[in-house]
């Protein structure tokens, strides 16, 4: 998914011209912290809310204009870049320009979780297994015919290291629900699971529960 294709058409941006009190009812009205201000469609900078609320409200934002950073993805940028710049400057919104600077709007972070979820495959149907390991022991190739001889197949692989033991973490995304069969593999093979989640274990709890509610009723 490109940045582009994430751009809103209910986010406005502000001009050099407006005042602080319009940019502040701008972002109360679109629920937003941040506009990203142009001139003449040229993109010059985001400005917060934080910027402007200690100021005159009938102050130009233009006096700004040297203070603005300017954080922005290109149009044909992978929406996980603008994922990424959301997230260390903290943005409600991230502005998206041309190759000539141009504003061409922008990405709310609203959007940008939904779409990150989608990338992690969150709504789909299926089970959700979590591994730790070394660096050195990882193998995509292993850990897709382990799933494989299991009838079943890897839709989402994502890795992470853990800065507290420095273990990599793989997450994994199975096509189907029940994979406990997954898991004793995955064990027998001496892998680590950190956690897993599939119907069977949803139907484990509930029989976990049944029983202690029958032992309660016995009492």
């Amino acid at each position: 998914m490109f940045a582009g294709q994430l751009i809103s058409n209910s986010i406005p941006s502000l001009h050099p011209d407006d005042t602080v009190a319009t940019a502040l009812q701008e972002m109360n009205d679109f629920h937003v912290s941040h506009l990203a201000v142009a001139d003449e469609g040229r993109y010059m900078g985001i400005v917060s809310e934080e910027m402007l609320l200690d100021m005159d409200e009938s102050a130009q934002v233009e006096i700004l204009k040297a203070d603005l950073p300017r954080p922005f993805v290109r149009q044909n940028d992978s929406f996980l870049l603008a994922v990424r710049i959301a997230k260390k400057m903290h943005l409600s919104v991230v502005p998206v320009v041309s190759e000539q600077y141009e504003l061409l709007g922008a990405i709310s972070e609203e959007e940008l979780f939904t779409q990150l979820a989608a990338f992690c495959g969150i709504d789909e149907n299926g089970g959700f297994i979590i591994l730790e390991m070394e660096k050195q022991d990882f193998s995509a190739g292993e850990l897709n015919r382990l799933v494989e001889s299991n009838d079943a197949y890897i839709t989402q692989l994502n890795t992470q290291i853990d800065t507290a033991n420095q273990l990599l973490i793989v997450s994994l995304r199975i096509n189907k629900a029940e994979i406990s069969d997954i898991v004793a593999t995955l064990q027998r093979h001496e892998y680590t699971i950190r956690y897993y989640f599939g119907e069977e274990l949803y139907q484990n709890e509930l029989q976990s529960n049944l029983d202690h509610l029958m032992n309660y009723l016995n009492i």
